[in-house]
């Protein structure tokens, strides 16, 4: 039997991650990319400069890529043989483009019945918002989840795009899902998967919540006003003296008492239970972690019980014992320069494996490789 074989036609961010994932778990994945290539690769999403920039290349390593023109009849056609072949094709271009260029489901299923065939988009293939543009900010901004993010005085997005990562990972869960369905009945199906309506389906704590606020003449959720978006002194980000940060995340009592024991302030056990937000709790615990430098911190409370870790900088990273150990960091032998990130499990004590770097192929060799 043949590794899975999985047609990437995505672009960007997405659906190339989701497909790299698919790689990372033995999958043969073939990037099909039109002439003028993945926009991505001439995009650097820090700095949103124009120019050839290494992203592409880390979100793709482990595939090989093709260019084929999938408006001229020779490029249609090797794409269909392609797909008589394949067993998993994943896209994210808008609503109707694949239809238009005679390669929606309906007409793929006829040359390959057991196609699983993934259309990840940001709004998904119906509704009113079906083709209209978007990007990681704008469908957090539909699922409410950015209405409490930030600073009180205004949302902020979160870094990384959440929703991207989030609609790719909720993208390989249900081919995986269809993949078992496909070994039990012989059948492919259709996957219409939304980043917007990933991020939705992440939002039941704020809906629960603000549900409940009817009933008690509550505000609801608030932005830097409940207990796990900044409004607890428990849960929270404290700058130190030299600049840096350090996180705390003592929800459950034990872990309180253990840091309020740590930084000998037993007058605050008692007041973790405040009611949110805890503005003047958090002044004094930001006034008292004011005083030392983070490294002071991090040698009294890194010994501590207590749920906390130091802000790390990414500079920092690759020197931080813990990251070190867990060897997920994937540097060039040659350069010693960071390439990428490398799948994130640890199978039978093993580390995960370096991906391959992205290959790029003709058309013949890759129908070549899968006929």
């Amino acid at each position: 039997m043949h590794r899975l074989r999985v047609v990437d036609v995505s672009q960007f961010l997405p659906g190339p991650f989701a497909a790299q994932m698919l790689s990372d778990m033995g999958a043969d994945v073939l990037k099909v990319e039109p002439p003028a290539g993945d926009p991505m690769r001439a995009l650097n999403p820090v700095t949103n400069q124009r120019q050839q920039a290494p992203f592409h290349a880390a979100v793709n390593a482990g595939k090989r890529v093709v260019c084929v023109n999938l408006k001229s009849d020779d490029g249609k056609q090797a794409f269909l043989d392609l797909i008589a072949n394949s067993d998993v094709l994943l896209e994210s271009y808008r609503p109707g483009v694949m239809e238009r260029l005679g390669f929606d489901y309906d007409s793929l299923k006829t040359i390959n019945p057991g196609l699983i065939y993934c259309s990840l988009s940001g709004y998904g293939q119906f509704g009113p918002l079906q083709k209209r543009s978007g990007h990681d900010i704008n469908y957090l901004a539909m699922s409410g989840g950015l209405s409490v993010t930030g600073a009180e005085d205004k949302p902020q997005p979160p870094f990384p795009p959440v929703a991207d990562y989030g609609g790719a990972m909720q993208a390989v869960i249900a081919i995986q899902n269809a993949i078992i369905h496909r070994y039990a009945s012989g059948e492919g199906c259709y996957l219409d998967v939304a980043m917007a309506d990933t991020m939705l389906s992440w939002q039941v704590f704020g809906l629960i919540a603000c549900e409940e606020s009817k009933s008690t003449n509550s505000s609801g959720p608030k932005r830097s006003g409940d207990l796990l978006n900044g409004g607890a002194a428990c849960y929270q980000v404290y700058e130190t003296s030299d600049g840096g940060f350090i996180s705390l995340g003592a929800i459950e009592v034990i872990f309180w008492k253990n840091f309020c024991a740590a930084v000998a302030r037993p007058d605050w056990v008692d007041r973790q239970s405040e009611q949110l937000p805890q503005s003047q709790l958090i002044s004094e615990v930001s006034t008292l972690i004011l005083t030392k430098d983070r490294d002071h911190w991090d040698q009294l409370l890194g010994a501590i019980d207590c749920c906390y870790h130091p802000v790390l900088g990414y500079e920092e990273l690759a020197a931080w014992p813990q990251i070190q150990e867990r060897q997920l960091l994937d540097f060039n032998e040659m350069s010693g320069q960071l390439q990428g990130v490398n799948n994130p499990v640890w199978q039978n004590n093993q580390p995960p494996k370096a991906r391959a770097p992205l290959s790029e192929v003709s058309i013949e060799e890759a129908l070549s490789a899968w006929t």
